[in-house]
């Protein structure tokens, strides 16, 4: 699906924490369809999420998927779901229906569909190489890398085998080229440090446009959390928060 672009708004020129923002229907923003939708808009802070290539495997995915679907059944939707074949389909459509709620209860129910999944990548499915911290640092001398530039980054994490990004891109077409340029570098130098050839993130990533202060607060917290939720040591993942 084409992206779909609403209203105009002009790019920042300069990057930086006084310009950043949170979601404002009122200006221009963009709605890129690509597996899942990704919502854009020039300088408002994102929470975004990559996850490794073997982080959920299909059964975990599955259970996921049914606690969902309680979720919102709860909440009256009723969701056409093809099952694990066609989650990407399912996915457009629940999130399309959660639209039509009031913004107090998209928030609270996004919450909880939030905290549900983390809770399975927080099991630590997967081979979790992140948890050595040479590798875990090639991704976050990658998120500093431009930050001040190209974008500007506030608060990540590297958990054993996902990632957690607050940042804002100057426009709407830099938050997907700037994911991708990201986890091609890092797929490329982890794979050269372990030998390997393998596909190291799943293709598409997880993101909000923050939408007030206290979102952006609570994004915070939940990335300064993480490891210690996760029951993690500090030797097993990587924070960055900037004042």
């Amino acid at each position: 699906m084409p992206a779909e672009r609403v209203l105009e708004k002009p790019a920042y020129t300069d990057m930086n924490l006084d310009n950043i923002q949170v979601f404002d229907p009122n200006q221009g923003y963009s709605v890129l369809w690509r597996k899942l939708p990704h919502w854009a808009q020039a300088g408002t802070i994102c929470f975004i999420t990559w996850r490794t290539n073997d982080s959920m495997p299909r059964k975990v995915v599955e259970k996921w998927i049914a606690e969902r679907n309680a979720l919102l059944l709860r909440e009256g939707l009723k969701v056409n779901d093809a099952g694990y074949a066609g989650i990407c389909e399912a996915r457009r459509h629940w999130k399309q229906l959660v639209q039509r709620l009031a913004p107090q209860v998209q928030w609270k129910l996004q919450c909880e569909l939030t905290d549900q999944f983390e809770s399975h990548l927080d099991a630590c499915h997967g081979a979790c190489l992140l948890r050595l911290r040479e590798l875990a640092e090639i991704v976050g001398e990658s998120l500093m890398k431009f930050s001040g530039q190209r974008y500007e980054l506030t608060d990540f994490v590297v958990m054993p085998n996902h990632v957690h990004i607050l940042v804002a891109f100057r426009d709407e077409d830099e938050m997907i080229k700037q994911c991708s340029n990201w986890k091609r570098f890092t797929a490329r130098k982890i794979n050269a440090a372990i030998g390997r050839r393998d596909e190291f993130w799943q293709e598409d990533a997880f993101d909000h446009l923050v939408r007030s202060p206290d979102h952006f607060d609570h994004y915070r917290k939940y990335i300064a959390d993480n490891g210690p939720r996760a029951k993690l040591p500090p030797t097993d993942y990587l924070a960055y928060s900037r004042a």
